[in-house]
């Protein structure tokens, strides 16, 4: 391959991996192609839904988690999924890349694979990047988990989160080591948030056991402040409030490691 070519896709990739802030010596074509709205970068908002942005002197990293969480067993095409072999990956790479300076989580999720919810979360929640949520539209049954794993936790006041008991599909064997696998599951679930949240774990269990609520089914559905008051979500906000918190942690975080070692 010429030289020429060379150069060319090594300046790409660079480009690609980092986006880089604008000054007043830059050049006009230079600064639309380290945009982060420019072609190059767009792309990776239609392969997975994610996308970098920058702000003064800090990168933050976009991604959105949707539809329904797929695990171990391939979900219909029709289906509208997050994969979890693709996003614990990325969030790894997320926490290990020094140039990306916090996360931004959209949700807006029906809920999924119980075990494939949890690992994402367990992987947010262990991060030591800062992190927001924020739940738009709904953040039901495992997406719950995944709302509560950031550092901060917002909710719309439009959004809804629905908490309920573990359900499966398919065979199922009617004997108590079956039932006792369910309490289980879920006191994992129930453990989990209320680990990275301000709600009890059995406050929690009670909303999950509410039998006069839901026509066909038990549980609850907490709106945006209702979510909030019974201590899940952190605050009730939109896009911008939670992108200025997630810039406070930045900000808050930088200046701590600025900080000189005292003996």
């Amino acid at each position: 391959m010429p030289q020429k070519n060379k150069s060319k896709q090594s300046a790409k990739a660079e480009r690609d991996d980092f986006v880089k802030n604008p000054c007043k010596e830059d050049d006009p074509q230079k600064l639309e192609n380290d945009s982060p709205i420019n072609e190059s970068h767009t792309d990776q908002i239609g392969e997975i839904g994610s996308i970098l942005a920058t702000h003064k002197d800090s990168v933050i990293y976009c991604l959105t988690i949707i539809g329904q969480i797929e695990g171990h067993y391939i979900l219909p095409s029709h289906n509208k999924t997050t994969k979890y072999e693709h996003l614990i990956p990325l969030l790894v790479s997320i926490e290990e890349d020094e140039r990306i300076d916090g996360l931004l989580i959209l949700l807006n999720t029906v809920g999924g694979d119980v075990e494939a919810g949890l690992a994402i979360a367990e992987v947010i929640s262990g991060m030591k990047k800062p992190s927001v949520s924020i739940v738009l539209g709904g953040g039901h049954s495992i997406g719950i988990p995944l709302a509560v794993a950031a550092k901060e936790s917002f909710i719309a006041k439009s959004a809804s989160m629905t908490v309920h008991p573990v359900r499966t599909t398919g065979l199922t064997v009617g004997a108590p080591q079956t039932f006792e696998y369910f309490q289980r599951m879920q006191d994992r679930i129930t453990n989990f948030v209320a680990r990275n949240s301000n709600v009890t774990a059995e406050r929690y269990n009670r909303l999950v056991l509410n039998t006069g609520e839901l026509v066909m089914d038990i549980g609850t559905i907490l709106e945006g402040e209702d979510a909030v008051d019974e201590g899940l979500i952190d605050e009730v906000g939109t896009v911008s409030d939670a992108i200025d918190a997630l810039y406070r942690q930045i900000k808050s975080s930088k200046q701590k490691k600025k900080k000189p070692k005292t003996k």
